[in-house]
């Protein structure tokens, strides 16, 4: 049965995060509904104007095995002041499925209640004004800690869709996705 996975994209998300992901994710044949939370189009931090497949209203009534939340700012932000974020995410860890987030995205797990006692990355400076009980920023590229992954900033996006790619599909997808990549 296919993976899916939904990535919800906010006003100022990071261009580099949230394409790479999509593209990787979609190159291991893995289903990717990109959700905006508006209609139409959603312009990133760089000014690249990106279609959501769906809204988030209509794409929040589907089954997902994994949410990903691009970082960027504002995008992180916007995510991170959006009810229907933290409910996704609280209702993804509470059914033990995968949440993850990029960049300045932790936050918003953070917020959510998702980092309590977890090991982590984010992007330097991002969580300093959140506290979190027990919460250790590690600064790796890449963090799994259970079903909570996170990555540190624009520069790992792709190996955090590669190890995104093997939870979900396993290692020699990653690795036939990679040797593609020609890295």
């Amino acid at each position: 049965m296919m993976k899916k996975v939904l990535i919800p994209l906010a006003s100022g998300f990071e261009e580099l995060e949230a394409v790479t992901v999509i593209d990787l994710l979609r190159r291991a044949d893995i289903d990717v509904t990109v959700a905006g939370l508006d209609d139409g189009v959603i312009t990133g931090s760089r000014g690249t104007r990106i279609l959501p497949d769906s809204n988030l209203t209509s794409a929040a009534d589907l089954d997902y095995d994994m949410i990903v939340l691009p970082g960027g700012l504002p995008g992180a932000d916007n995510l991170n002041e959006d009810s229907r974020i933290h409910g996704l995410l609280q209702q993804m860890a509470s059914s033990g499925r995968y949440i993850a987030a990029i960049c300045a995205a932790p936050k918003v797990l953070a917020n959510a209640g998702l980092l309590d006692n977890k090991e982590m990355t984010s992007y330097p400076g991002s969580l300093s004004k959140v506290a979190v009980e027990g919460m250790h920023n590690t600064g790796q590229a890449v963090v799994i800690d259970g079903k909570v992954i996170t990555s540190r900033g624009p520069g790992t996006a792709m190996d955090f869709a590669l190890q995104l790619i093997q939870l979900l599909v396993g290692e020699k997808v990653r690795n036939q996705v990679e040797e593609g990549l020609q890295r």
